[in-house]
């Protein structure tokens, strides 16, 4: 389906100014369909004025739609929907003639016209399924009436309000539950969902006939200074806006929507939904979140506290070979404790793998006094999960230690390379992921080859990496052949050195 923008380049002459508004119209008009309990159809002339073309289409939460195709698209000659024709060329509503059969089902079907700054833009094609017409309650009449006053506003170029844009899937919707309020800001009705979520905040008698300004503020909790008045003005539908009320054990959030069908203030809408629970589950999510986080850091400072007792015992060590084997450990505690911090600072249990493969690299590189040998990092890792993030930094490093005590001699130089390659493959049950990278499947499995190359010395001749006994490899192989489930290779580099291959699964997902 074509979007709304490709419509209007490829039909229409609407400036940016007017797509704009068209899209601030269409954010907003799900409350005038489940007001009118009617579709609506979005239709603007083409560029040569012969026909309009469907740039947007609502169906309502509230009634039956009344048609079951998609009409974005649609393309039809003027003259042939003379109401359309009526209120473009004359901007106004048009309400006359008999309703429409569609399949055996009428349709009532009226034109509004979408005025900007004084020009009509197009026109929404208002069509109400008749066949569940019924006497309707006072619930009914007040959305009747709502969205006839917000059809005039549409009209008059006054709706939707320009710079109140907001993400409207969070805002409160009409059947969350919805009051009229008069030009005083008092309350004429009030939804039964909207009676129980003010119950919620405390409330212990009918909203009707109270002024829903000071009636918000004093359910409030005290102590609020200016913004009680605020609150007040809100809350009584003075201005476009959107707030919470927290009072007790209730949260309510509230939207108040001005109503000016003739240019004069004769009321307001207001949305409001219920969101206690919804805000509970957040806050308990931030507190765990909060507490993840909290436990990282002590893990963080634990690790280095562990790295400093090691440090000093390393530095009281007569035998070389003892002291090497603690700053080895020292460094294996310091990959994971780098892991740690970076999971501190995050909302969740996902890191960069790109910051701490540098800070693996520049902590490993310190063993190099001299800076004979450097390190590069080419590629990216990408977001890895914690699960992946902590057995790889430690496999980084006892790769890139190894490569310093054994490719390169007492006074020599050289550079290790450390690339990344994030790609996708397909994931069947009993397939390795050698085959190439991007074919086809149901469903993919995203790979991360890792390759860590230097130009030292070499391997010796013979040398079996799957059979190795230096301790440095076996913890490469235990974590990535049994923790992370992918491969590990060691072969000569093409340039002379040694290239570490390591084939990491990070995620399945589908294609």
């Amino acid at each position: 389906m074509p979007s709304l923008n490709e419509l209007v380049r490829h039909h229409t002459n609407l400036d940016s100014a007017d797509v704009e508004w068209i899209h601030l119209l269409v954010s907003e008009w799900q409350l005038l369909s489940d007001l009118s309990f009617a579709d609506l159809v979005l239709w603007v002339p083409t560029r040569d004025g012969s026909r309009y073309v469907s740039l947007a289409q609502m169906r309502p939460n509230t009634g039956p739609t009344s048609y079951q195709d998609d009409m974005v698209g649609h393309l039809v000659p003027r003259g042939r929907r003379p109401m359309l024709d009526v209120a473009l060329d004359e901007g106004r509503i048009v309400r006359e003639g008999d309703p429409e059969w569609r399949e055996d089902v009428p349709v009532r079907v009226e034109s509004i016209p979408v005025r900007r700054e004084g020009r009509v833009l197009g026109v929404i094609a208002r069509n109400t399924n008749l066949l569940t017409v019924r006497t309707p309650s006072r619930l009914e009449l007040t959305y009747l009436q709502s969205a006839s006053d917000l059809a005039q506003m549409i009209a008059a170029g006054s709706f939707p309000f320009p710079g109140e844009q907001a993400d409207m899937d969070a805002l409160p919707r009409v059947g969350d539950g919805m009051m009229r309020l008069d030009a005083e800001g008092v309350v004429t009705y009030a939804s039964p969902n909207a009676l129980s979520a003010y119950h919620r905040l405390g409330l212990n008698a009918d909203l009707v006939g109270l002024h829903l300004g000071k009636t918000t503020a004093d359910l409030a909790p005290p102590g609020r200074g200016p913004v009680d008045e605020a609150l007040v003005k809100l809350a009584s539908g003075w201005a476009p806006r959107q707030t919470e009320v927290e009072s007790g054990d209730g949260v309510v959030q509230l939207r108040a929507i001005p109503l000016k069908p003739k240019g004069d203030h004769i009321g307001s809408l207001v949305l409001l939904r219920d969101v206690t629970e919804l805000r509970r589950r957040e806050r308990e999510l931030m507190t765990k979140d909060a507490t993840i986080r909290e436990i990282h850091h002590r893990v963080k400072n634990n690790l280095q506290t562990v790295a400093a007792l090691l440090r000093l015992q390393s530095r009281r060590m007569e035998n070389d070979a003892a002291r090497g084997a603690l700053d080895e450990a020292v460094r294996r505690v310091g990959s994971i404790a780098i892991v740690h911090e970076t999971l501190s600072q995050n909302l969740d249990e996902h890191v960069a793998f790109d910051e701490i493969a540098d800070r693996v690299l520049a902590m490993v590189m310190e063993l190099s006094q001299d800076g004979r040998v450097t390190a590069r990092r080419s590629g990216s890792f990408g977001i890895l999960s914690a699960d992946v993030a902590t057995p790889l930094a430690m496999v980084l490093t006892e790769i890139l230690q190894n490569a310093l005590e054994h490719a390169y001699g007492p006074k020599a130089g050289g550079e290790v390379t450390v690339r990344a390659v994030r790609g996708r493959m397909p994931a069947p049950p009993d397939a390795g992921w050698g085959n190439g990278w991007g074919g086809g499947g149901s469903r993919v499995e995203e790979q991360l080859l890792i390759t860590v190359t230097d130009d030292g010395v070499g391997l010796p001749e013979g040398f079996d990496p799957q059979r190795a006994g230096n301790l440095g490899l076996q913890i490469v192989r235990t974590l990535v052949v049994g923790e992370l489930g992918g491969s590990f290779d060691m072969v000569p580099a093409e340039s002379g050195g040694t290239r570490v291959v390591l084939e990491v699964p990070v995620g399945t997902s589908a294609p």
